[in-house]
């Protein structure tokens, strides 16, 4: 068996004893602390791959991941799960009349209510653009006028923080999951983009 590291000699006899870690405890540290860093490295690779850079919550690749493991998670103690998904009301407008990099604090802002408004149970990213959502587990379907008020009372906080030239508003839906009509997160996720065309994004 041949050691990393060590040549072999020409004509020396084939040795068939297994190696012996101990032989060189430097070299083995090397070795595991190289690959360590290899896959600490590879671990941030995805997880940024995963991440969306402007609200540091998961972007849609990385929330279908998520939802994927609290769907399965659910469905294996029997446990009910609903998907609310989220539209920024204005956006465009706030980007034409205030610039990008206002349209940005608004998402920003967005995605810190959501942090706030919900349990570390439950999943909570940003699809694309101004759309959210959020993976409630253990949760039947949910009483919307609740949920909008909540948010809407940690907006108002913000917006009189602030003192913004607008209002932070949006329009919310929900979705229970149905693990008869519904095998995957990206699925549910498929039927969250239908109903926002059919509702003209709310």
């Amino acid at each position: 068996m041949l050691t990393p590291g060590k040549p072999v000699k020409p004509g020396a006899g084939a040795d068939t004893r297994a190696p012996n870690v101990l032989d060189s405890p430097v070299q083995d540290r090397d070795v595991l602390r190289d690959l360590a860093r290899k896959a600490e490295q590879e671990l941030m690779g995805v997880q940024m791959a995963s991440m969306d850079e402007l609200t540091l919550l998961p972007n849609r690749h990385g929330f279908e991941a998520l939802a994927q493991l609290g769907l399965e998670a659910c469905q294996q103690l029997g446990k009910p799960a609903t998907l609310l998904f989220f539209d920024l009301d204005d956006f465009k407008h706030i980007n034409q009349l205030y610039g990008r990099a206002e349209g940005d604090n608004a998402l920003k802002t967005f995605a810190d209510v959501l942090r706030i408004a919900f349990r570390e149970s439950d999943v909570i990213g940003r699809l694309g653009s101004d759309e959210f959502a959020a993976l409630l587990t253990g949760a039947d379907a949910v009483e919307i006028a609740a949920i909008r008020a909540r948010l809407e009372e940690i907006l108002d906080e913000r917006n009189a923080t602030v003192h913004r030239g607008y209002d932070i508003r949006f329009c919310i839906g929900q979705i229970e999951f149905d693990p008869r009509l519904h095998q995957t997160a990206e699925g549910l996720l498929a039927l969250v983009d239908e109903a926002m065309r059919d509702a003209g994004h709310c």
